[in-house]
Formats: structure tokens, C-alpha cells, sequence
């Protein structure tokens, strides 16, 4: 079963639906308007057939409020690993900023690349974020998700974001700061400013000139969805 979200001059959203009986949380991130929902059932292949069709006025209490709760591509829970070690990583930290940089350096510092699983995954790929916590190894959605998860359990504003890298299809988050609005991207502090900066990228560069010169470089991001 797959659900379709779309906004009226947006992009729109295709979700793969558990038949679990459990709930799922799918964000209204294009903000308030009107959403068209769609449900499909799969008849064979890759042939679906409509079931359901229903349009919705939305009007948000908060425009942030998608980016605070966790939803199926950042899935965490008060009891996650994820949200005990933010906590611990921002213990005694009050400043939002501040705590937006510790769980930068511990996603960078405590995470590897995994180039098998790049190679390997398949399409409708969903990441667990205390899995690759475990593991300590991920792709960059893992990456995002996990950042996404840690932010957000701290009340940080977080989008997740998936879009393209030049021609690599890449993920990335981007951060709301009270007093400047959205950051795009993830940002890194060097003491005097916020700048652009990709964890999965970081990591995996080590430090690498060239590869923190890419970036630092809003023009190589191009957004295309956000969860």
C-alpha cells in the first residue's frame, strides 16, 4: 500500500504504508494550504489502483510543528537510544546552537560510511536510527536521520531533507534557529560563523580541503523533498 501526499505547486510525496495495524506519522512540511491524500493498492507488479482520494484544508498551529515530532523517516521514540544519547551529549547545554554543534561532532566523530550498504540498498529504503547508532556505520540517509532524530528529541526544529549533490541523490538536514530562521543544509560553527556542512560528507573527508570546500558551497545542494 502506498500513500501520496501533495500541495497544490509542490512536489508530491509517495510513502510506502506498514498493514501492521500501527500507526504512521507522515508530515504536512509544505505548511498550511490545501493537501490532496491519496491511497493505492498494489494489484501486481508495479501496477497500483487508487482506493482512496481525500483533499484537506490545513492550518498549522505551529510552521514547525513537522519538524519536532518524529515521523517514518526519523523514528524514535522517548525510550530510543538515539534520544538518551542527545541527552547525553547535550547535558549542561542550554544554548540551541551550542547543542546543534555537539550532536554535529558526534555524528561526524562516531559514524562511518558504508559503502557496501550504499551500493547495496534498496529502493523504499528506511533508516532506523538506533540501528545505525549500534552499528556505528551508515549511508547518508542513515546520517541524516539519526541528526534529524537527536535534534528534534532536544526540541530543535529539524528538517530532513533529500534531494541531489551534483548528480548523486543525497540526504542532509537543515536547522531552525530562533533568531535567524532556517539554516539550510547542516551547518558547521567555525568560531565566528555558521556554515554549510554535510555530516556524511565530513566525516568521510576527514578534514579533506576539497571536500570542505564542496560543502561550504550552498550551489551543490538542491532540495527536493523535505520530511
Amino acid at each position: 500500500i502506498k500513500v501520496q501526499i501533495s500541495k497544490d505547486g509542490v512536489e508530491t510525496y509517495t510513502y510506502n504504508l506498514n498493514s501492521s495495524g500501527n500507526y504512521e506519522v507522515f508530515p504536512l512540511s509544505e505548511g498550511n494550504g490545501s493537501y490532496t491524500i491519496k491511497v493505492f493498492e498494489n494489484i501486481s507488479g508495479n501496477q497500483y489502483s487508487q482506493a482512496f482520494s481525500q483533499t484537506i484544508s490545513v492550518q498549522l498551529a505551529n510552521e514547525l510543528s513537522p519538524f519536532l515530532y518524529p515521523n517514518q523517516f526519523c523514528n524514535f521514540r522517548a525510550d530510543s537510544a538515539v534520544v538518551s544519547t542527545a541527552a547525553s551529549i547535550t547535558a549542561g547545554i542550554s544554548d540551541p546552537l551550542s547543542k546543534v554543534q555537539a550532536i554535529y561532532n558526534y555524528a561526524v566523530d562516531n559514524i562511518s560510511y558504508d559503502y557496501q550498504k550504499a551500493a547495496t540498498v534498496q529502493s523504499g529504503y528506511l533508516p532506523v536510527p538506533d540501528s545505525t547508532l549500534a552499528s556505528k556505520t551508515g549511508i547518508c540517509f542513515d546520517y541524516a536521520a539519526v541528526m534529524t532524530s537527536m535534534l528534534r528529541s532536544q526540541d530543535i526544529p529539524t528538517k530532513l531533507v533529500i534531494g541531489y549533490t551534483g548528480g548523486a541523490y543525497h540526504a542532509w538536514v537543515s536547522v531552525y534557529v530562533t533568531g535567524q530562521g532556517w539554516v539550510d543544509n547542516i551547518i558547521y560553527f567555525d568560531g565566528v560563523n555558521w556554515r554549510y556542512m554535510d555530516p556524511t560528507f565530513a566525516s568521510s573527508g576527514k578534514g579533506n580541503a576539497a571536500i570542505t570546500s564542496y560543502i561550504t558551497n550552498p550551489a551543490n545542494y538542491q532540495a527536493k523533498f523535505t520530511y
